[in-house]
């Protein structure tokens, strides 16, 4: 592990790289958080998982119209890698976006009012679940299209390269678009013209309703990109220590010049692929499990109450802080007006 890890501290000349490959070692060992960054985490998370639990609602209500693809169980990969940013650097996902954008920084208000098509949505309430957008929070979406951010993020990176702005994009995708040609186009420019990319591959076992092991050839997505020299390291992705510590050292890494990072975050969602899916594919059995023995926010919540930094009055009343702010941000998604018709030709390109 100690090879691995100067691999990302330690900047290597090109022949040193192309003679070593692009070896996909294990995950090191978790680093510990201070009280505040657990506090951090655990409110970042459980906005999130709120969050999503009421769009789930709002969907089965009605309120909430096309595709919508909850995060719940995947909260500690955005919220660890988050913490490795710095301002400037950008943010691009797939349709499982939700998090993503409460992540950045957008107001949670207006992420449910653009969910629901209202006109104080982020994007005025035009795009919906699947492809919202803050330039003010350098989110640069959502996709539709499976793998389509893969090569948006990298011209982002090569924008960032250009101008020498010491900015990295984090380009998240799952593991069902990993298989997509695109993303290995992107890698080979990517690592030709050593862009600041981090490649965040989101495994959480099955893409769309398909288990790994059926899909995909190589199961180790960290090898992805080993025929491009690209380093990679699968990473336990409910822990958002190992998160956290991950991400920190592949943003030095493409920081000091050395090109793109590969992180496979070994994740799970608990829900099905979208709302519409029954997710008969694996046994409740086997959700129940992870939910029990895995689940990211209860990691952090034991940890915060056996270290003594919280008590569970405490951390009953986050909960309670975080409900309000979601609940109001539903509020408000139900009594705002819809668009006005005339909103249909505003950015459109005529």
């Amino acid at each position: 592990m100690a090879a691995t890890s100067s691999r990302i501290r330690k900047p290597m000349a090109k022949a040193e790289r192309e003679a070593a490959g692009a070896a996909s070692p294990a995950s090191a060992a978790p680093a510990p958080l201070t009280k505040d960054e657990e506090l951090y985490c655990l409110r970042m998370m459980l906005l999130i998982r709120r969050f999503e639990e009421k769009a789930g609602q709002m969907y089965g209500m009605g309120l909430i119209g096309g595709f919508c693809h909850l995060y719940i169980g995947q909260e500690a990969v955005v919220t660890g890698v988050r913490m490795a940013t710095r301002p400037g650097d950008q943010t691009i996902a797939s349709y499982r976006d939700h998090g993503h954008m409460l992540a950045c920084g957008m107001d949670p208000k207006a992420v449910m009012a653009e969910l629901t098509g209202r006109r104080s949505g982020a994007a005025k309430g035009k795009s919906g679940s699947m492809h919202m957008f803050s330039k003010e929070n350098h989110f640069y979406g959502g996709h539709g299209i499976v793998g389509a951010q893969v090569p948006i993020g990298s011209g982002l990176a090569f924008a960032n390269r250009y101008r020498g702005n010491n900015s990295i994009c984090f380009t998240y995708f799952g593991d069902g678009a990993a298989n997509q040609g695109q993303v290995y186009e992107s890698f080979n420019m990517a690592e030709l013209w050593k862009l600041p990319i981090v490649y965040i591959i989101e495994n959480n076992r099955y893409a769309m309703g398909t288990s790994v092991s059926r899909a995909s050839a190589l199961t180790d997505f960290s090898k992805r990109g080993q025929s491009f020299n690209i380093p990679g390291e699968q990473v336990d992705g409910m822990d958002v220590r190992a998160v956290k510590a991950t991400a920190v050292r592949a943003a030095e890494w493409c920081r000091s010049g050395n090109g793109p990072v590969i992180l496979e975050m070994q994740t799970y969602r608990y829900r099905g692929h979208s709302m519409s899916d029954p997710a008969k594919y694996r046994s409740r059995d086997e959700v129940q499990k992870m939910r029990e023995e895995r689940d990211p926010i209860e990691q952090v919540r034991a940890r915060l109450f056996a270290n003594g930094q919280a008590s569970q009055d405490d951390l009953k009343k986050i909960d309670a802080e975080i409900r309000a702010i979601v609940a109001e941000a539903a509020e408000f998604a139900a009594h705002e007006p819809e668009p006005d018709p005339s909103e249909l030709w505003t950015g459109v390109l005529a």
